[in-house]
């Protein structure tokens, strides 16, 4: 992924800084500094090994200060196998309304097909084994959390969800069947993509409330949003003009969200929180099979 290519390019970039740095302020046996024309093997090689090494560490930890933070590894595992299992559920349950159609010969209206993609734009979730439940409006939950001044008021979410994004999704969809004949396709399993991406960020944001983890996972989100807009605008260009209309609040809950992560650093050690799930007190689960979740 380009967030992750990024991240270790710089962490590169840093290494190799501090490695010059020390070559350059390194003194040879006789106490002369070093002729930086000679070979790599006699101009401090230890010193180059030792960053490469610190290198190869930090690309799985991002130490700052005096505290460390290291990938959560069972937690990545999880998302990804929910992911899976999510998308595997989705192509099954179009499989069969696709074997329904051809069975029956029995093409569903637009407006049926608009109300099941509705459904699935506002219950994917249940498809996802992981805890991903959205927040509840007036809910006490993330109040301790600090917001940016231009934060709207709580309301204004499920409005926008419900009655603005969802009407968008459902009939962008169908208007891709109606123009491919079919379910399960290309176009429509992108934007399922998308739902099942955006289904295991509401585990990282809502529930687990990674911060930094969520301001990586948010770019994702949209990016998935974006290729599903030109996956649809491929098929039929009305539904891609749609669909793509949502990355404007989508961009907008980005925003949202890093501003949030950069307002509520940890209050121990005043630090940041890391932008990967890092291991700590949380613990990703499956709800499927946690009977208190």
């Amino acid at each position: 992924p380009l967030t992750s290519l990024a991240f270790v390019s710089l962490l590169a970039l840093q290494q190799s800084t501090q490695a010059f740095q020390t070559l350059a302020v390194s003194r040879n046996h006789r106490g002369g500094p070093i002729n930086t024309h000679l070979p790599l093997n006699e101009l401090g090689h230890a010193s180059v090994l030792r960053s490469t090494q610190k290198l190869q560490t930090r690309i799985f930890s991002t130490k700052t200060e005096n505290n460390e933070y290291e990938v959560d590894i069972d937690a990545l595992v999880k998302y990804g196998v929910a992911g899976l299992v999510q998308m595997a559920g989705f192509a099954l349950v179009l499989t069969a309304f696709d074997k329904g159609v051809e069975s029956t010969g029995f093409h569903p209206p637009l407006w049926l097909n608009s109300l099941f993609f509705y459904a699935c734009s506002l219950k994917s979730r249940v498809l996802n084994p992981l805890s991903n439940e959205r927040p509840k409006v007036g809910s006490p939950v993330g109040s301790e959390i600090e917001r940016p001044s231009w934060f709207p008021p709580g309301v204004i979410f499920p409005i926008m969800w419900i009655l603005v994004i969802g009407p968008i999704r459902a009939y962008s969809s169908a208007l891709i069947y109606d123009a491919t004949g079919e379910f399960l396709n290309v176009a429509t399993l992108s934007f399922l993509l998308h739902l099942t991406v955006g289904d295991v960020w509401n585990t990282i944001n809502n529930v687990e409330k990674r911060l930094g983890a969520a301001a990586t996972g948010v770019v994702f989100v949209i990016l998935s949003a974006a290729n599903a807009s030109y996956q649809y605008y491929q098929v039929d260009r009305t539904a891609g003009e749609l669909l793509g209309v949502t990355l404007l609040w989508l961009c907008t809950a980005g925003a949202l969200v890093t501003s949030i992560w950069q307002l509520n650093p940890d209050q121990s050690t005043g630090l940041k929180d890391a932008l990967f799930p890092a291991k700590g007190e949380i613990e990703t689960r499956f709800a499927w099979f946690n009977k208190n979740e």
